[in-house]
Protein backbone atom coordinates (compact mmCIF):
# COMPACT_ATOMS: atom_id res chain seq x y z
CA UNK A 1 0.00 0.00 0.00
CA UNK A 2 1.47 3.43 -1.15
CA UNK A 3 1.13 5.75 1.91
CA UNK A 4 1.81 8.61 -0.57
CA UNK A 5 -0.70 9.65 -3.12
CA UNK A 6 0.37 9.07 -6.73
CA UNK A 7 1.49 12.74 -8.59
CA UNK A 8 0.20 11.34 -12.02
CA UNK A 9 -3.59 11.09 -11.41
CA UNK A 10 -6.36 13.74 -9.66
CA UNK A 11 -6.72 13.91 -6.08
CA UNK A 12 -9.69 15.20 -4.34
CA UNK A 13 -9.65 19.14 -4.00
CA UNK A 14 -10.68 19.62 -0.59
CA UNK A 15 -12.27 18.40 2.74
CA UNK A 16 -15.76 18.91 0.77
CA UNK A 17 -14.86 17.84 -2.39
CA UNK A 18 -14.07 14.18 -0.13
CA UNK A 19 -17.34 14.22 2.25
CA UNK A 20 -19.19 15.07 -1.02
CA UNK A 21 -17.77 12.11 -3.22
CA UNK A 22 -17.74 9.67 -0.30
CA UNK A 23 -21.42 10.70 0.81
CA UNK A 24 -22.34 10.10 -3.06
CA UNK A 25 -20.87 6.65 -3.26
CA UNK A 26 -22.10 6.02 -0.03
CA UNK A 27 -25.85 6.45 -1.38
CA UNK A 28 -25.68 4.88 -4.48
CA UNK A 29 -24.97 1.84 -2.74
CA UNK A 30 -27.29 -0.60 -1.40
CA UNK A 31 -25.81 -3.85 0.47
CA UNK A 32 -22.53 -3.16 -0.24
CA UNK A 33 -20.76 -0.28 -2.32
CA UNK A 34 -17.43 -2.57 -3.94
CA UNK A 35 -19.14 -2.09 -7.46
CA UNK A 36 -19.67 1.22 -7.07
CA UNK A 37 -16.43 2.42 -4.96
CA UNK A 38 -14.25 1.03 -7.87
CA UNK A 39 -16.36 1.91 -10.37
CA UNK A 40 -16.06 5.85 -9.34
CA UNK A 41 -12.59 5.78 -7.90
CA UNK A 42 -10.45 4.39 -10.37
CA UNK A 43 -12.70 4.58 -13.64
CA UNK A 44 -14.50 8.29 -13.25
CA UNK A 45 -12.28 10.88 -10.38
CA UNK A 46 -9.06 8.73 -11.02
CA UNK A 47 -8.04 9.18 -7.94
CA UNK A 48 -6.47 5.60 -7.75
CA UNK A 49 -5.19 3.14 -10.30
CA UNK A 50 -6.97 -0.73 -10.61
CA UNK A 51 -3.71 -2.18 -8.74
CA UNK A 52 -4.04 0.73 -6.00
CA UNK A 53 -7.16 -0.02 -5.81
CA UNK A 54 -6.97 -3.56 -5.40
CA UNK A 55 -4.01 -3.26 -3.19
CA UNK A 56 -6.08 -0.48 -0.60
CA UNK A 57 -9.08 -2.86 -0.73
CA UNK A 58 -7.30 -5.84 0.07
CA UNK A 59 -5.67 -3.58 3.57
CA UNK A 60 -9.44 -2.54 4.25
CA UNK A 61 -10.82 -6.17 4.35
CA UNK A 62 -8.39 -7.63 7.51
CA UNK A 63 -9.01 -3.97 9.42
CA UNK A 64 -11.61 -4.56 11.68
CA UNK A 65 -15.31 -2.92 10.46
CA UNK A 66 -16.89 -1.88 7.12
CA UNK A 67 -14.25 -2.47 4.29
CA UNK A 68 -15.33 0.54 2.35
CA UNK A 69 -15.61 2.35 5.84
CA UNK A 70 -11.69 1.40 5.93
CA UNK A 71 -11.14 2.23 2.51
CA UNK A 72 -12.68 5.98 2.74
CA UNK A 73 -10.29 6.34 5.86
CA UNK A 74 -7.48 5.31 4.16
CA UNK A 75 -8.26 7.35 1.04
CA UNK A 76 -9.00 10.77 3.26
CA UNK A 77 -5.94 10.37 5.46
CA UNK A 78 -3.35 9.49 2.36
CA UNK A 79 -4.54 13.05 0.98
CA UNK A 80 -5.69 15.43 3.81
CA UNK A 81 -4.14 13.62 6.98
CA UNK A 82 -6.76 12.99 10.08
CA UNK A 83 -8.90 15.56 8.67
CA UNK A 84 -9.00 14.27 5.64
CA UNK A 85 -10.00 10.67 7.24
CA UNK A 86 -12.40 11.97 9.54
CA UNK A 87 -14.19 14.11 6.75
CA UNK A 88 -14.49 11.08 4.32
CA UNK A 89 -15.68 8.82 7.25
CA UNK A 90 -18.45 10.94 7.59
CA UNK A 91 -19.45 11.23 4.40
CA UNK A 92 -19.70 7.48 4.46
CA UNK A 93 -21.90 8.19 6.84
CA UNK A 94 -23.57 10.37 8.25
CA UNK A 95 -26.42 11.16 4.83
CA UNK A 96 -26.97 7.06 5.15
CA UNK A 97 -27.03 6.73 8.80
CA UNK A 98 -30.20 9.15 8.37
CA UNK A 99 -32.06 7.44 5.88
CA UNK A 100 -31.58 3.98 7.80
CA UNK A 101 -33.09 5.29 10.83
CA UNK A 102 -36.20 6.73 8.31
CA UNK A 103 -36.19 3.64 6.80
CA UNK A 104 -36.12 1.62 9.70
CA UNK A 105 -39.37 3.42 11.21
CA UNK A 106 -40.89 2.93 7.98
CA UNK A 107 -40.16 -1.22 8.00
CA UNK A 108 -41.72 -1.04 11.51
CA UNK A 109 -44.86 0.16 10.25
CA UNK A 110 -45.17 -2.63 6.89
CA UNK A 111 -42.66 -5.77 7.86
CA UNK A 112 -45.35 -8.63 7.31
CA UNK A 113 -46.66 -6.89 3.57
CA UNK A 114 -45.17 -9.70 1.49
CA UNK A 115 -44.19 -7.01 -1.34
CA UNK A 116 -41.81 -5.79 1.44
CA UNK A 117 -40.25 -9.48 1.48
CA UNK A 118 -39.57 -9.52 -1.90
CA UNK A 119 -38.42 -6.27 -2.61
CA UNK A 120 -35.52 -6.88 -0.19
CA UNK A 121 -34.59 -10.43 -1.63
CA UNK A 122 -35.04 -8.75 -5.07
CA UNK A 123 -31.97 -6.32 -3.43
CA UNK A 124 -30.36 -9.11 -2.40
CA UNK A 125 -29.76 -10.57 -5.59
CA UNK A 126 -29.06 -7.22 -7.44
CA UNK A 127 -26.04 -6.83 -4.87
CA UNK A 128 -24.96 -10.34 -5.24
CA UNK A 129 -24.46 -9.46 -9.33
CA UNK A 130 -22.80 -6.32 -8.80
CA UNK A 131 -20.35 -7.73 -6.57
CA UNK A 132 -19.78 -10.56 -9.08
CA UNK A 133 -19.44 -7.94 -11.96
CA UNK A 134 -16.55 -6.26 -10.09
CA UNK A 135 -15.30 -9.29 -9.82
CA UNK A 136 -14.97 -9.61 -13.35
CA UNK A 137 -13.87 -6.41 -13.67
CA UNK A 138 -11.12 -6.49 -11.64
CA UNK A 139 -9.67 -10.06 -12.90
CA UNK A 140 -7.38 -8.33 -15.28
CA UNK A 141 -5.29 -7.41 -12.20
CA UNK A 142 -4.80 -10.74 -11.28
CA UNK A 143 -2.28 -11.00 -13.96
CA UNK A 144 0.30 -8.39 -12.59
CA UNK A 145 -0.60 -9.94 -8.84
CA UNK A 146 3.21 -11.80 -7.27
CA UNK A 147 1.38 -15.19 -6.53
CA UNK A 148 0.09 -15.58 -10.44
CA UNK A 149 -2.86 -15.84 -11.79
CA UNK A 150 -3.34 -19.85 -11.23
CA UNK A 151 -2.21 -19.51 -7.74
CA UNK A 152 -4.75 -16.16 -7.39
CA UNK A 153 -7.87 -18.63 -9.15
CA UNK A 154 -6.43 -21.84 -6.96
CA UNK A 155 -7.39 -19.60 -3.49
CA UNK A 156 -10.01 -18.23 -5.05
CA UNK A 157 -11.84 -21.45 -5.50
CA UNK A 158 -10.85 -22.63 -2.13
CA UNK A 159 -12.23 -20.40 -0.81
CA UNK A 160 -15.67 -20.64 -2.41
CA UNK A 161 -15.70 -24.23 -1.27
CA UNK A 162 -14.96 -23.56 1.98
CA UNK A 163 -17.12 -21.28 2.65
CA UNK A 164 -20.21 -21.87 -0.03
CA UNK A 165 -20.09 -25.58 -0.19
CA UNK A 166 -18.50 -26.55 3.70
CA UNK A 167 -20.04 -23.78 5.46
CA UNK A 168 -16.82 -23.12 7.07
CA UNK A 169 -16.91 -20.01 9.38
CA UNK A 170 -15.03 -16.89 7.33
CA UNK A 171 -12.87 -16.39 10.28
CA UNK A 172 -10.90 -19.58 10.23
CA UNK A 173 -10.58 -19.55 5.91
CA UNK A 174 -9.44 -15.94 6.47
CA UNK A 175 -6.68 -16.99 9.17
CA UNK A 176 -6.15 -20.65 7.03
CA UNK A 177 -6.19 -19.51 3.15
CA UNK A 178 -5.59 -15.83 4.13
CA UNK A 179 -2.17 -16.80 6.18
CA UNK A 180 -1.34 -19.46 3.41
CA UNK A 181 -1.27 -16.21 0.43
CA UNK A 182 0.48 -13.98 2.53
CA UNK A 183 3.52 -16.01 3.47
CA UNK A 184 3.31 -17.14 -0.18
CA UNK A 185 3.39 -13.49 -1.13
CA UNK A 186 6.23 -12.95 1.24
CA UNK A 187 7.93 -15.96 -0.28
CA UNK A 188 7.83 -14.97 -3.90
CA UNK A 189 8.83 -10.91 -3.28
CA UNK A 190 11.93 -11.71 -0.87
CA UNK A 191 14.98 -11.06 -2.43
Amino acid sequence: MSSKPAQDHPQPQSLSDLFVSFTLLALQGFGGVLAVVQRELVEKKRWMTREEFIEDWAVAQIMPGPNVVNLSLMIGGRYFGLKGAMAALAGMLTVPLVIVLGLALVYAQFDGHPAVAGALRGMGAVAAGLIAATGLKLFGALLKNVLGLRLCIGFGVLCFVAIALLRWPLVYVLLGLGGIACIAAFRRLKP
